[in-house]
Order: C-alpha cells, then structure tokens, then sequence
C-alpha cells in the first residue's frame, strides 16, 4: 500500500493528495452556490455532487467511496462502493460529503460545507447500515477526562475544570432536534450555555476540537457519516471523539449487526471510528460559518475559503483562493 503523506506514486511524487482533493470542495462549494437560499435542497445537493465527481477523475488516487451519498440504487453518483480517482497513486477509504447541511444551503443558513476525508485503505469504518450515531467531540483538554457514557452534566464538569474554566462559561453545541429536549435542559442545568446548530455537525464538531474555539464540547445523535468524516479532522487537532451506533429501529438494528458493526450501546473511540492517524479532511465554505467563510463573488472573482488537517504532521493550513468567474460560467 502506498502512504497517503505524499509518496503517491513514481510518476508523481510531487504531487499532494490533501491539496489536489482541495479543488474538489472548492469545485462542489462554487457549483452550490446559485442554490443558496433557493429552498431547493436537492438541487443544490445535485450539482455539489456533479462538481466533486468531475474533479475526482483528476485526482492521482485510487480510492474507494466508505462513505459517500448512499447506496447505488439510490445514489447514481458518489455511492457508497464507488471507485474514485485515476486509479495510480495511494489507496484510500474516501468519506464524501458535497454539502454538509443541505438544509442550510437551501436557507441561506451558516456553516455549509464541502467536506471530503480519506484514509489509508481499509482504517475507515463503515457505519452506512445505521443512518445516526450518539458522538461527543471535544479539544485535547477532554482526552482521557469526558466519556460519553458519563451524565452530560458530570462531562461538563469534568471538561471545565481541564480547561480552567468556570462552568458558566462552557458551550456545548447540539444539534435542535426534538430527541435532543432533556439533553438540551440537562446541559443549561448543568449550569452551560448551548448553541443549537440546525444541521452540519461536522462543522460542530470540528469547532468544539479547535483551539481557542467558541464552543467547548459538541453532543448528540446526528449522522453516522458524518461522526466518521468528524474523527478523521479530530486526528489532526488532538482532540476527543467516542460514538455510540442509535438504530431506529430493530430492523435497523438487526442490519447493522449483520453489517459487522456493534449496536447495543458500544463506544467507538477515535482509533476504531477511523484507524491511525495517516488521515486527510479537507472542507471549503459553501454559506459563511466559525471553520471558513463561504464562496462569494465579487466581479471578474469568485473567492473561496478551505481548511486542509492532515493527522499524520497534526495541521491545520487554510487556504484561500481566487477565481476567474469566466472559468465557471
């Protein structure tokens, strides 16, 4: 297997995977960006989607879809299984995401992003049989300090005396959904201030790990793709992850076991939810949010923000990049 850190191939070894796959979410974050505020979800979903395919062919890759827009009967493009990238160069496990919070694209809402992960192959787990997952990220601070299986209020604790800091001050993100009411009065009676994210928990997360960040924990049952593509940042910035599998049902729960994957309540730590550090995630800004800004255009230019982690050297670079409108039209 060849490592994912740069030795791509002997036809390319310049040649760096986390920057060639930047151009994909800045591909797929540019195409999205006439459906933003439009109410069409899946229209902008649709054209995200056309975007990332189309630069993926370019990519010195060989890659393999863990995690993608869903099975093949359902998804024709970016399906769970597909093959992506010209075939030379490392092998990966690809975790996609086009637009992470499609609703709030549709909105004209904060914090949508382009999201893609990789990993060296086979280190990605699948958890596609079961649609949510129970996850609590923090910063470095929460490592070997919070569980998920400790009362929200005890993790809020815990986690503030790490940071030294007062518990009024703490901000747990969490996702407004209805099954989240008794978390939700559980962490203000803890005595800590929420921050009810509408969808895009990947951009939660990701700010809950962050140094100097405005939140201080992420907690929740959101996707399960997304908790995957979630670790494999959280690598990168020493932060804290575990998940717990939430089938919504026993059929869900039975497909799952036959899936392989564990349903009663077992936690996934950081290093069984992606295996390894040699992980990749890259996320350019479709609306404005905490991680980056979103596309804008001013003219002639169309500007957009990204983020690149790589797990293996523990960085986080932006970068920001100018394009010719006439390029795109």
């Amino acid at each position: 297997m060849v490592s994912i850190t740069g030795d791509m191939s002997p036809l390319h070894p310049d040649r760096n995977l986390a920057l060639e796959l930047v151009r994909a979410t800045e591909a797929a974050s540019i195409r999205a960006v006439p459906f933003i505020g439009r109410g069409d979800k899946l229209a902008a979903d649709a054209a995200a989607v056309d975007a990332m395919r189309a630069f993926f062919t370019t990519v010195n890759f060989d890659g393999v879809i863990v995690i993608g827009e869903g099975e093949k009967d359902e998804a024709p493009m970016l399906f769970n299984g597909e093959k992506v990238g010209n075939g030379r160069g490392p092998q990966c496990d690809v975790a996609v995401d086009p637009i992470d919070g499609t609703s709030l694209t549709a909105a004209g809402r904060q914090n949508a992003l382009s999201v893609i992960a990789v990993s060296d192959r086979g280190t990605m787990l699948d958890a596609s049989s079961v649609f949510y997952m129970d996850k609590l990220v923090t910063g470095p601070a929460g490592v070997g300090v919070v569980d998920i299986r400790l009362p929200i209020g005890e993790n809020i604790r815990l986690l503030s005396k790490a940071l030294g800091k007062p518990i009024d001050e703490m901000v747990v993100s969490v996702l407004n959904r209805p099954r989240h009411e008794q978390l939700i009065a559980d962490i203000r009676a803890a005595g800590a201030g929420t921050r009810l994210m509408s969808d895009g928990d990947v951009a939660g997360g990701i700010n809950a790990a962050r140094h100097n960040a405005r939140t201080d924990m992420c907690v929740g049952v959101g996707g399960s793709p997304e908790g995957i593509v979630t670790a494999c940042a959280i690598k990168a910035l020493g932060g804290h992850i575990q998940g717990r599998l939430w089938p919504r049902d026993d059929v869900e729960k039975q497909k799952g076991a036959d899936a392989g994957l564990k349903t009663d309540g077992y936690v996934y730590e950081a290093d069984e939810l992606v295996t390894g550090d040699n992980t990749i995630f890259v996320a350019t800004g479709v609306t404005d949010g905490q991680l980056v800004a979103g596309v804008r255009r001013e003219g002639d230019f169309i500007y957009s923000e990204s983020v690149v982690l790589r797990g293996r050297s523990g960085t986080l670079r932006r970068i920001t990049s100018e394009h010719l409108t006439s390029k795109w039209l």
